[in-house]
């Protein structure tokens, strides 16, 4: 039996991963603020990760074979955690995100090496505390956290950098459901004027993903994809196939908001060394239909 701490983990695909944990037979801790309860059969600690001596103090004496971090976004929460879990546990999964590509603009897909968190310049001192700081600077926020725990050669860190998750009636990000609401009204949708494809995965998959990686023995950056792109017409069209008399308007905006999934760049992931290491991702277009079943609901 393995024992697993799971840092956040309690909404979307971070209770699905718990979950899976636990159907696996893994002795599962949860740690959070105390804001919601874990799934039955998993441990509960309460604790601020932000607090060092919090942390610490919930953690006692207890060890881990991993960790699986969902919630670290700042470079300041990554030295708390190397710290505290340093000696702790043989291996710490942070769950990255496809945003440190955000300055990449390649026609090819990118690979890890792209952005390599030992070279990525960190900077403690940005308000990292002030949430409208943080949400407008998500991808630095996490490419620099990826940098901290990469500094320390003798810590066995993971960093799944996952492409934009889809599906599951739970979705707290509203996203997806932006298109759809837009859809049905035949409000306009705000796209560039060249408007990229992406990469996806759907939240089942990425649950699956983690669960797997937690078990691996592979370190640093890999990037986590279904396989195929997906443009912002493709996901309006599937969700406007199921929204009877609902209607796809875009327009094109030179400077300001984009809608969600609609991007000026170009930056897909290439997932090829996650399938080296031997995961199979399913194919975005496959998947998609489901996506749209969940996000749509009763409403459909």
């Amino acid at each position: 039996m393995r024992e697993v701490c799971v840092i956040g983990g309690s909404r979307y695909f971070g209770k699905r991963l718990t979950a899976r944990l636990i159907s696996a037979g893994d002795k599962v801790t949860v740690i959070n603020r105390g804001s919601s309860a874990p799934p039955e059969g998993a441990i509960h600690l309460v604790a601020d990760r932000n607090d060092e001596k919090s942390l610490e103090r919930a953690l006692g004496s207890r060890t881990f074979d991993v960790v699986i971090d969902q919630v670290c976004y700042t470079p300041r929460q990554a030295e708390i955690a190397r710290r505290v879990f340093a000696g702790r546990t043989r291996r710490y999964v942070m769950t990255s995100t496809v945003e440190v590509y955000e300055y990449e603009d390649s026609a090819e897909l990118v690979r890890e090496d792209s952005v390599n968190p030992r070279t990525v310049p960190v900077d403690l001192e940005l308000p990292w505390d002030d949430p409208e700081f943080l949400d407008t600077h998500y991808g630095e926020g996490k490419r620099q956290a990826e940098a901290v725990l990469a500094a320390d050669p003798e810590f066995p860190y993971v960093a799944v950098r996952v492409a934009h998750v889809l599906g599951g009636d739970d979705d707290f990000t509203g996203r997806f459901d932006h298109y759809a609401e837009r859809i049905r009204t035949g409000e306009a949708i705000a796209v560039p004027a060249v408007n990229h494809p992406a990469t996806y995965i759907h939240v089942e998959e990425i649950a699956d993903f983690l669960a797997w990686a937690a078990g691996e023995e592979f370190t640093g950056p890999v990037n986590a994809a279904s396989h195929g792109l997906l443009s912002t017409e493709e996901l309006c069209q599937a969700l406007a196939a199921r929204i009877p008399g609902g209607k796809t308007v875009f327009q094109t905006v030179e400077v300001g908001e984009f809608s969600p999934f609609s991007f000026a760049r170009s930056y897909g992931m290439d997932n090829s060394r996650a399938t080296r290491l031997g995961f199979t991702f399913g194919k975005a277009r496959e998947w998609l239909p489901q996506a749209v079943t969940e996000t749509l609901g009763e409403a459909n």
